[in-house]
């Protein structure tokens, strides 16, 4: 299932139920081609996949962009492109400002230690190795790492969160 015609599919992937975790990645950082290197050769149907994510339309003989059969595939090519492009994007200026707002904001959730006191945590990845590890949640009041209580956030790939993400409790 992809985005409406009205929403930009970055809005609409950043919203959809288990995806809190992400920030709005700016097109302007996308479209700079430096800040993709190397990811053509880690995600499959990578042209396709930015299209998508850029909401832009399919070329008139891409066969497989225009095949009706194959838009799950792709779909799910463009979401881990995104994450691959997330994980970069959030050591950015703008990407630590966006995270540190969600942070302070509480929306990645709260410590569930009562000492604690509802302290904000953050999302951090253990690993920077695509599907190694789901992603995990740093408190850095008690300086403990644990599982995500919900299940929607128990899918999520420890990548496009990345490991650095704790830096953001210093900002």
């Amino acid at each position: 299932m992809s985005s409406t015609s009205e929403e930009p599919w970055i809005s609409w992937f950043c919203t959809l139920r288990g995806n809190e975790f992400f920030c709005e990645v700016d097109e302007e950082y996308i479209q700079d081609k430096f800040n993709l290197t190397g990811l053509c050769d880690q995600v499959p149907h990578y042209r396709q996949a930015i299209d998508i994510i850029l909401d832009m339309e399919p070329a008139p003989d891409d066969d497989l962009a225009n095949d009706p059969t194959q838009s799950d595939m792709l779909e799910q090519a463009a979401e881990m492109l995104f994450g691959l492009i997330h994980a970069r994007y959030i050591l950015t200026n703008r990407g630590i400002g966006q995270m540190a707002e969600k942070y302070q904001n509480g929306e990645f959730s709260y410590c569930h230690r009562y000492y604690c006191d509802k302290q904000p945590v953050l999302p951090v990845g253990l690993s920077d190795i695509p599907g190694e590890c789901m992603v995990k949640l740093y408190c850095p009041k008690c300086l403990d790492i644990y599982n995500p209580r919900s299940q929607r956030h128990q899918h999520i790939l420890s990548l496009p969160v990345g490991i650095c993400v704790v830096s953001v409790c210093a900002y």
